[in-house]
C-alpha cells in the first residue's frame, strides 16, 4: 500500500468516525443523550416487583419509545465490534438503559441482576423470569373481567376498571397477525377487533346495576350491537340524566334507544 493508499484509508475512517459521532448529535438518532438525561432518571413511576411485571414492561416500553431508546432492548440494534465507529456511541447509550432500568427495580430484583452488562440481555432476563405466569394471570384477568360488578362505582369509575383489566389482557393476549402476504387486502384484524369490541359491550353491560336493566336488554337487541364507546355513551347519558336512581319508563327507554340507534346507523 503507497503513501496515496494510506492517505486515502485514513481520510475515509476519519470521515466515518465523523458520520456516526454526527449520529449521536442529532435528536433523533437512537444514538443521541440529551444533555439532561443522566443514570438516576426514572423513567417509570412504579418498581417492578414480583407481580407487576406486565404493567410495568408496558410502561417502561413506552418510556424507553419516547427516548428512542427501545431499539437497544428489543434487538433492532446489533451490539457493535469494539472497533466499529459506533461502538463508544452505543456503549454510552447501553450503561444509560441499563442504569435507568436498574433504578426501578425492587432492591431484591436489582441485586440479582448486578453483574449484567447489557441492555438487551437484562430485557430479556426479567421477561423470562417474570412473565413465565402469565397463562395464571391471564386465567385471573379473565375470571375477574366476568365476574365485576358496577356496585357502587359511578359509570365512568365501573367502565374505567374494566378498561383497565381489557388492557392489561391485550398486553398478555394480543391480537393474532395476518401470515397471509397481503396485510393490506386481509380483513383478519377488523374482524377479530370487531368481535372483541362486541365482547366488551357485553361484558360492559352484564356488569350494570339493576336500575339499567331495561336499557340494557333493548341495547343487547340491537343488531349491529353498538361499539362500547357508544354503548357507553349512553348508559353514561342516562346517569347523569336520572342519577342512578330509579329504572327508566318504556318511554324514555324507547328515546334514548332510538338515538342510540341512529347514531349506530351513522357509524
Amino acid at each position: 500500500m503507497d503513501n496515496k493508499d494510506v492517505v486515502k484509508t485514513e481520510s475515509t475512517n476519519y470521515g466515518m468516525q465523523n458520520i456516526n459521532l454526527d449520529q449521536a448529535l442529532i435528536p433523533t438518532s437512537p444514538y443521541y443523550l440529551h444533555p439532561r438525561e443522566n443514570p438516576g432518571l426514572a423513567l417509570v413511576s412504579t418498581n417492578l416487583n414480583d407481580s407487576n411485571y406486565s404493567s410495568w414492561s408496558r410502561n417502561m416500553q413506552r418510556a424507553l419509545l419516547s427516548k428512542n431508546k427501545l431499539k437497544f432492548v428489543n434487538g433492532s440494534i446489533k451490539t457493535p465490534l469494539p472497533n466499529d465507529p459506533t461502538y463508544k456511541a452505543w456503549e454510552r447509550c447501553n450503561v444509560m438503559i441499563l442504569s435507568w432500568i436498574m433504578s426501578v427495580l425492587s432492591p431484591d430484583i436489582a441485586e440479582s441482576v448486578l453483574y449484567i452488562d447489557y441492555a438487551k440481555d437484562l430485557w430479556e432476563e426479567l421477561k423470562e423470569r417474570f412473565s413465565q405466569g402469565d397463562y395464571f394471570h391471564i386465567s385471573d384477568l379473565l375470571q375477574e373481567i366476568h365476574s365485576i360488578k358496577q356496585g357502587e362505582r359511578t359509570i365512568t369509575q365501573y367502565f374505567t376498571e374494566l378498561k383497565k383489566l381489557w388492557e392489561e389482557l391485550d398486553f398478555l393476549r394480543p391480537l393474532p397477525t395476518c401470515t397471509c402476504g397481503k396485510p393490506y387486502e386481509c380483513d383478519l384484524t377488523k374482524v377479530f377487533l370487531k368481535q372483541r369490541d362486541v365482547e366488551h359491550s357485553i361484558c360492559f353491560l352484564k356488569g350494570l346495576n339493576d336500575c339499567y336493566n331495561n336499557v340494557k336488554t333493548q341495547v343487547l337487541l340491537m343488531d349491529p350491537l353498538p361499539s362500547i364507546n357508544k354503548v357507553f355513551s349512553l348508559i353514561i347519558q342516562q346517569e347523569r340524566k336520572y342519577n342512578g336512581t330509579r329504572t327508566l319508563s318504556g318511554a324514555e327507554n324507547k328515546v334514548l334507544l332510538n338515538t342510540a340507534e341512529k347514531t349506530n346507523y351513522k357509524a
